[in-house]
């Protein structure tokens, strides 16, 4: 059994009186319930924790995208992908950047990706 002491105090004449209470621990299933919204919360807080770090870090990340997207709309991207039609890059180069299509499907996910997550795109 646990006794714990609880203070009374009357204001009108700040006597304090004591009484004492005897109270039974809480059954194995409450704690047990306890203990498992806890491991909830902390697993929770640290989800969350790491998705917000995630965000921001995409976020940052949006200039380099618009980077990218400055390059899809340029004359030099065409001058690039007529080169790459012409078989005038080394074959071991990377360059799905060439892709018409891997570009434009980035591109559109972002929009999407951005809009779920409330990242306001900038005008342009």
């Amino acid at each position: 059994m646990i006794t714990r002491i609880i203070v009374n105090t009357d204001r009108m004449n700040k006597m304090s009186k004591l009484k004492m209470v005897e109270e039974s621990p809480a059954p194995e299933n409450v704690l047990q319930h306890i203990r498992e919204m806890e491991s909830i919360l902390d697993e929770a807080t640290q989800k969350m924790d790491a998705l917000e770090k995630k965000i921001a870090e995409y976020e940052d990340f949006q200039s380099e995208i618009k980077k990218l997207e400055a390059y899809y709309t340029s004359q030099q991207w065409k001058d690039d992908h007529a080169m790459d039609e012409e078989g005038r890059f080394p074959k071991e180069l990377k360059r799905g950047v060439l892709s018409e299509d891997g570009i434009w499907n980035l591109l559109e996910r972002n929009k999407e990706l951005t809009r779920r997550i409330g990242i306001a795109e900038e005008a342009e």
